[in-house]
């Protein structure tokens, strides 16, 4: 009796499964769009709002209400009606702070995003594992992860990086766009800027290694091309491009060759799109049409297995028409649809993928349970600056006292210069 009423009760379900699928027109493309946002995340890898509160607010949320805030592209009305399931917030400060309060602004970037966590719980659950994102979806909350932009956030120091991690840093950048003293950024390819360490130093391959035992993602947005390769070839696990689009569409060094995609397609990682105007057109103007033309390159060289979203809402002046504020990716899903995207592919490109990776990254991260931390610094030479103290290093007393001497030496030259002029004026 009770295998019957069981195997009735499963037949309702899927009577009920069918008919909602059939209410929903296939040629109703927004209609079908939002059907899948209903049953996987959109999960985009990068948005700026923390910046915004940082440069218009001196991250005083209290004096915030992210239900009116009305001149961003980010708010709570604008994520609700786009349907964002998960967000990788950015921890972002920019390349000015590299050697000096970089991390100090960095950590106070990581609380913000804590805090709106807190303030806004009916909205937002901080998230730190694949799981978490899904359990967040299934309680019908946006799902909040911290991406930290820029590898000068970590002043050069392995302590720093698992600092962050265990405040829930889940992925880093390895560079904006500056060099640091272990990496090359994608200036360099441009020929802007020289090439440093022809991509990553021997200090930058130790902090691949440590990322990948941490459990922590590889955001290569941002680097070189030399950089792309290096860290394809070097890491154990899935990489991952936050907010970068296809260059054979748009020729900008920040976008993905098509080799590059071919890799990620090997090495099972993700590119998610950016929705940036110049990277998306090379221009100033740009359409949803437009972005979506990145989506089937991509699919079209490496695969819907790799393809994500990665907006860079708040982050960029301009944005494409159609897609002006969160709230209009369903539009881009619909867009997906009506060009013949599968359920399947649009799903794997909402959250699929990223959950894929994440997960992946987090088996390398068990896998290396027994691997101990990685303490050896970064040589002394590499960040010698005059913000920055040597103690600890081998060479600290020699140093100080080269200093030291030097400093004397400048203070006796100014002082007989000084009385120099007072005796000859």
């Amino acid at each position: 009796m009770l295998h019957r009423v069981d195997l009735a009760s499963c037949l309702v379900l899927w009577i009920t499964s069918c008919a909602i699928t059939l209410a929903v027109d296939p040629t109703d493309y927004m209609a079908r769009a939002l059907q899948l946002m209903s049953e996987t995340p959109l999960i985009d890898g990068h948005n700026d709002l923390p910046w915004q509160l940082l440069s218009k607010f001196n991250n005083q949320l209290n004096k915030v209400d992210l239900n009116t805030l009305a001149n961003t592209h980010t708010n709570i009305p604008k994520i609700k009606d786009g349907r964002l399931g998960a967000q990788f917030w950015a921890a972002y400060v920019p390349c000015d702070t590299q050697y000096k309060d970089a991390v100090r602004q960095t950590l106070e970037q990581i609380d913000v995003i804590h805090r709106m966590c807190q303030k806004y719980p009916e909205i937002f659950k901080f998230a730190t594992s694949s799981k978490e994102i899904s359990d967040a979806f299934k309680a019908n909350k946006t799902a909040s992860l911290i991406g930290v932009e820029g590898g000068h956030s970590l002043d050069s120091s392995l302590g720093t990086l698992r600092t962050m991690y265990q405040l829930g840093v889940r992925y880093l950048t390895l560079t904006h766009s500056c060099n640091t003293p272990w990496v090359d950024n994608w200036l360099v390819d441009t020929g802007s800027e020289p090439s440093e360490h022809n991509g990553l130093s021997s200090f930058g391959k130790q902090v691949i290694a440590e990322m990948n035992r941490l459990g922590m993602l590889i955001d290569l947005a941002h680097v070189s091309e030399e950089v792309m390769n290096q860290v394809l070839t070097l890491s154990k696990a899935p990489v991952i491009f936050s907010h970068s689009s296809a260059y054979a569409v748009c020729p900008h060094k920040r976008n993905v060759p098509d080799d590059v995609l071919r890799r990620v397609n090997e090495t099972k990682g993700i590119v998610m799109v950016n929705f940036y105007n110049d990277y998306v057109t090379c221009s100033n103007t740009a359409s949803l049409s437009d972005v979506a033309d990145h989506f089937d390159h991509i699919k079209k060289v490496a695969g819907a297995d790799i393809i994500g979203f990665g907006g860079d809402y708040d982050g960029v002046p301009r944005v494409p028409e159609g897609l002006e504020d969160v709230s209009k990716v369903p539009n881009l899903v619909a867009e997906l649809l009506r060009r013949g995207w599968t359920d399947e592919e649009v799903k794997a490109a909402l959250g699929n993928n990223l959950l894929r990776v994440m997960s992946e990254v987090e088996k390398v991260r068990d896998s290396m349970s027994g691997v101990i931390p990685d303490d050896v610094p970064i040589p002394y030479e590499d960040v010698q600056n005059p913000c920055r103290t040597s103690f600890g290093y081998p060479s600290t007393t020699e140093s100080n006292g080269s200093a030291h001497s030097l400093s004397t030496l400048a203070l006796l030259i100014t002082l007989a210069l000084q009385a120099w002029i007072t005796l000859t004026g």
